[in-house]
Protein backbone atom coordinates (compact mmCIF):
# COMPACT_ATOMS: atom_id res chain seq x y z
CA UNK A 1 0.00 0.00 0.00
CA UNK A 2 0.79 3.31 -0.76
CA UNK A 3 -0.03 6.41 2.11
CA UNK A 4 0.55 9.92 1.37
CA UNK A 5 -0.14 12.72 4.34
CA UNK A 6 -1.04 15.83 3.62
CA UNK A 7 -2.67 18.71 5.33
CA UNK A 8 -0.19 20.23 7.30
CA UNK A 9 0.45 24.25 7.71
CA UNK A 10 1.67 26.98 9.61
CA UNK A 11 -0.81 27.62 12.58
CA UNK A 12 -0.54 29.57 15.65
CA UNK A 13 -0.86 28.27 18.61
CA UNK A 14 -4.42 27.38 20.03
CA UNK A 15 -4.96 26.42 16.19
CA UNK A 16 -6.39 23.39 14.65
CA UNK A 17 -5.32 21.02 11.58
CA UNK A 18 -7.07 18.18 9.88
CA UNK A 19 -4.19 15.59 8.63
CA UNK A 20 -5.31 13.22 6.12
CA UNK A 21 -3.70 9.90 5.12
CA UNK A 22 -4.47 8.85 1.77
CA UNK A 23 -3.60 5.58 0.53
CA UNK A 24 -3.43 3.70 -2.69
CA UNK A 25 -2.20 0.07 -4.14
CA UNK A 26 -4.03 -2.33 -1.83
CA UNK A 27 -7.33 -2.74 0.04
CA UNK A 28 -7.19 -0.02 2.78
CA UNK A 29 -9.23 -1.80 5.16
CA UNK A 30 -6.65 -4.39 5.38
CA UNK A 31 -4.64 -1.97 7.15
CA UNK A 32 -4.19 -0.77 10.60
CA UNK A 33 -3.05 3.05 10.52
CA UNK A 34 -0.48 4.48 12.80
CA UNK A 35 0.39 8.30 12.78
CA UNK A 36 3.82 9.86 14.00
CA UNK A 37 5.76 12.66 14.66
CA UNK A 38 9.12 14.06 14.60
CA UNK A 39 10.45 17.32 15.75
CA UNK A 40 13.42 18.77 15.00
CA UNK A 41 16.24 17.01 16.99
CA UNK A 42 13.90 14.35 18.40
CA UNK A 43 12.90 10.71 17.85
CA UNK A 44 10.06 9.36 16.30
CA UNK A 45 7.17 9.85 18.06
CA UNK A 46 3.79 7.63 18.35
CA UNK A 47 1.13 10.11 18.13
CA UNK A 48 -2.11 7.78 17.91
CA UNK A 49 -3.71 5.03 15.58
CA UNK A 50 -7.03 3.19 14.41
CA UNK A 51 -7.72 -0.29 13.76
CA UNK A 52 -8.63 -1.63 9.78
CA UNK A 53 -12.13 -1.63 11.28
CA UNK A 54 -12.39 1.80 12.53
CA UNK A 55 -13.27 0.93 15.35
CA UNK A 56 -10.54 0.73 18.28
CA UNK A 57 -8.41 3.52 18.58
CA UNK A 58 -5.09 4.79 20.50
CA UNK A 59 -4.37 8.24 21.42
CA UNK A 60 -0.43 8.94 22.94
CA UNK A 61 -0.91 10.42 26.36
CA UNK A 62 0.81 13.23 24.76
CA UNK A 63 -2.20 14.01 22.55
CA UNK A 64 -5.04 12.78 24.56
CA UNK A 65 -7.69 15.29 24.73
CA UNK A 66 -6.56 17.51 21.78
CA UNK A 67 -6.17 14.97 18.69
CA UNK A 68 -8.33 12.46 17.48
CA UNK A 69 -8.36 9.89 14.88
CA UNK A 70 -10.90 8.70 12.37
CA UNK A 71 -11.10 6.59 8.75
CA UNK A 72 -13.42 6.56 5.78
CA UNK A 73 -12.54 3.44 4.41
CA UNK A 74 -14.63 3.57 1.73
CA UNK A 75 -12.88 6.86 0.65
CA UNK A 76 -9.08 5.03 1.36
CA UNK A 77 -8.23 8.10 4.03
CA UNK A 78 -7.34 8.26 7.17
CA UNK A 79 -7.68 11.85 9.21
CA UNK A 80 -5.62 13.25 12.18
CA UNK A 81 -8.02 16.13 14.16
CA UNK A 82 -5.19 18.53 15.70
CA UNK A 83 -6.22 20.62 18.56
CA UNK A 84 -5.53 22.87 20.48
CA UNK A 85 -1.99 23.10 19.23
CA UNK A 86 1.08 24.30 20.67
CA UNK A 87 4.98 25.08 20.16
CA UNK A 88 5.58 21.29 21.03
CA UNK A 89 3.77 20.09 18.61
CA UNK A 90 5.62 21.16 15.89
CA UNK A 91 7.39 18.31 13.43
CA UNK A 92 6.60 16.35 10.62
CA UNK A 93 3.69 14.22 10.39
CA UNK A 94 3.84 10.62 8.99
CA UNK A 95 0.97 8.26 8.59
CA UNK A 96 1.99 5.02 8.12
CA UNK A 97 0.18 0.81 7.81
CA UNK A 98 0.63 -2.53 8.49
CA UNK A 99 -1.68 -5.57 8.08
CA UNK A 100 -2.82 -6.31 11.53
CA UNK A 101 -5.77 -5.57 13.88
CA UNK A 102 -3.62 -4.36 16.46
CA UNK A 103 -2.53 -1.08 16.71
CA UNK A 104 0.90 -0.85 16.99
CA UNK A 105 3.13 2.10 18.96
CA UNK A 106 6.78 1.69 17.67
CA UNK A 107 7.97 2.49 14.10
CA UNK A 108 8.90 -1.17 13.44
CA UNK A 109 5.31 -2.13 14.01
CA UNK A 110 4.82 -0.69 10.36
CA UNK A 111 5.77 -1.87 7.44
CA UNK A 112 4.25 1.03 4.85
CA UNK A 113 5.04 4.52 5.43
CA UNK A 114 4.09 7.62 3.35
CA UNK A 115 6.06 10.74 2.61
CA UNK A 116 5.48 13.30 6.13
CA UNK A 117 3.53 16.45 6.44
CA UNK A 118 5.15 20.10 7.88
CA UNK A 119 3.21 21.12 11.01
CA UNK A 120 4.60 24.23 12.82
CA UNK A 121 3.21 25.43 14.89
CA UNK A 122 3.90 29.24 16.22
CA UNK A 123 3.61 31.17 19.53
Amino acid sequence: VQLQASGGGVVQAGGSLRLSCAASGRTFSDYTIGWFRQGPGKEREFVGGISWSGGPTYIADSAKGRFTISRENAKNTAYLQVNSLKPEDTAVYYCAGRRSSVIGTRPNDYGYWGQGTQVTVSS
